[in-house]
């Protein structure tokens, strides 16, 4: 069913901090942030730093200044503040315990202790897409007493594991089209909590995009993977699944995946390049299907912006780009 005429989407963008902003971290910046403004929508600036020791001090405040170089704004985020925060994963504990206690009391949350290692010796197991073992059902625990989330002892050493029931997701994304997908068969019952307390990405950025009202979720292709688990979550969380596109990924001129470590490609080296910002756009938003190779401002792209434009096919990027944007 299509939204109202009267509906106005709200898009996020959720870095991690572990670098500089990335030219393809940017690409889907803009992708998410032309889409939502296009139809007058809000937009949401969050910061995944679960993984503590991936975390690089002060890049969370660099790739914001770097988001504001190239033009882009939010309604909402840590540095701007707003009614959902706060907005660094790192200080939403309390959220994800209550979110994890509500799936544990509806009962599709189970206790395991059972390791990666332990998963890899199944004589038989079949992998999944990531190279990973599926976790089996049959491995489930058929004992649990009811209370057992508040038991110390039932929780000691184990990591909280996610129930996927039977049958297959499908959703349509914007930019790869219809996607089917059984998760139990591919992926198993997965892990919302490791052993040491850490709530796991996929959790994480379901109760997050939930509790900050997000109906599109626009990002890299190389998410596309987790969004059958995702979609599993918010149904069992009683919320709406958003819509979904997820934007091609850069690669180097050869084919080969690009290295966020390479510094050369960060929007804070071609700033320090002399490239222009609305140079930067205008390629990310013609490398989106958005037109020609010029100057634009992000307004300007998403004045005609339509993901339905968007290609899914790996983009290759010029070895000389910031040559080739410093002469545009």
């Amino acid at each position: 069913m299509s939204p109202p005429p009267s509906f106005r989407p709200v898009g996020r963008f959720a870095p991690s901090p572990t670098g500089d902003l990335h030219l393809g971290s940017a690409l889907a910046a803009l992708a998410a942030w032309a889409s939502a403004r296009r139809r007058g929508g809000r937009f949401v600036w969050r910061v995944e730093d679960l993984d503590g020791p991936r975390a690089v001090p002060g890049a969370a405040g660099r790739q914001i200044e770097d988001a504001r170089w190239l033009g882009l704004d939010w309604n909402e985020g840590p540095d701007v503040g707003g009614p959902h925060g706060p907005y660094r994963q790192s200080e939403r504990g309390d959220v994800y315990r209550a979110a994890l206690r509500a799936l544990a009391e509806g009962g599709h949350l189970f206790p395991c202790r059972v390791s990666r290692r332990d998963l890899r010796e199944l004589a038989s197991a079949p992998h999944g897409p990531d190279g990973g073992t599926p976790y089996p059902a049959s491995l489930r625990p058929t004992d649990l007493a009811p209370g057992w989330f508040d038991d110390p002892a039932a929780r000691a050493d184990a990591a909280l594991r996610f129930r996927v029931p039977p049958g297959e997701v499908s959703f349509e994304d914007a930019v790869a089209g219809r996607v089917v997908e059984d998760v139990r068969r591919s992926v198993g019952d997965f892990v919302l909590e490791r052993r040491d307390g850490v709530v796991a990405y996929q959790l994480a950025v379901v109760v997050d995009d939930l509790a900050m009202g997000v109906t599109e979720v626009v990002r890299g292709h190389d998410l596309l993977h987790s969004t059958a688990r995702q979609i599993l979550l918010i149904r069992a969380l009683g919320g709406r699944v958003p819509a979904y596109a997820h934007v091609p990924l850069l690669v180097a001129a050869d084919g080969e995946k690009l290295s966020k470590r390479d510094d050369s490609l960060t929007i804070r080296s071609l700033r320090a390049a002399g490239v222009a910002a609305e140079a930067v756009v205008g390629w990310l938003a013609a490398t989106l299907g958005q037109g020609d190779v010029g100057r634009r401002t992000p307004a300007e792209v998403a004045a005609t912006f339509e993901i339905g434009r968007v290609r899914p096919d790996p983009v290759p990027v010029p070895d000389d780009l910031a040559g080739r944007l410093l002469a545009s």
